[in-house]
């Protein structure tokens, strides 16, 4: 298996982003979404970065493998969603840990004090991670206003960066 390379999204990307995530939602997970709930797949660019945030795929053999995207939010906070990564790049592999790494050393060079997230209750893998990486358990309350809930969204995650 060859080495696995984070980069900055491009348009040339977008079809494996879709083909990476959607499965795993749908087939893996048995989560009922649709490519049409989650139009941003298909605007990466105007979604993420335009406005503020980022996008980076995980590589292997120049192969989409592993995603993760940041919102940008009001005062200094950020949003991380579309965090997957294929199945036999999980764990020891470790695309999760470099994606979410690469994502918080952009955010603390450009002034992110708190990151959210928000993920679903059957992802239990996932919620381990993000505790194991510094994320506590927050109520859905305690989310930032001009965070942009999904209605399968059922637990929810915060990082204060400035302790870091």
């Amino acid at each position: 298996m060859s080495e696995v390379k984070i980069v900055p999204f491009e348009e040339k990307y977008t079809q494996e982003v879709v083909d990476l995530i959607l499965p795993i939602q749908r087939e893996e997970f048995n989560i009922a979404i649709s490519i049409e709930d989650q139009p941003d797949l298909l605007k990466i660019k105007e979604e993420y970065i335009d406005t503020g945030g980022n996008f980076w795929v995980a590589l292997s053999n120049e192969k989409v493998v592993g995603s993760i995207a940041l919102v940008k939010l009001g005062n200094h906070n950020g949003a991380i969603k579309k965090m997957f990564a294929a199945k036999e790049f999980r764990g020891e592999k470790q695309v999760g840990k470099n994606l979410l790494n690469t994502l918080i050393a952009y955010c603390k060079d450009q002034g992110y004090e708190y990151l959210y997230l928000g993920t679903v209750d059957v992802l239990k893998a996932a919620q381990k991670f993000y505790k194991k990486n510094g994320f506590e358990l927050i109520d859905k309350s305690e989310m930032p206003k001009d965070y942009h809930l999904m209605d399968v969204d059922t637990v929810f995650f915060m990082r204060d960066l400035t302790k870091d």
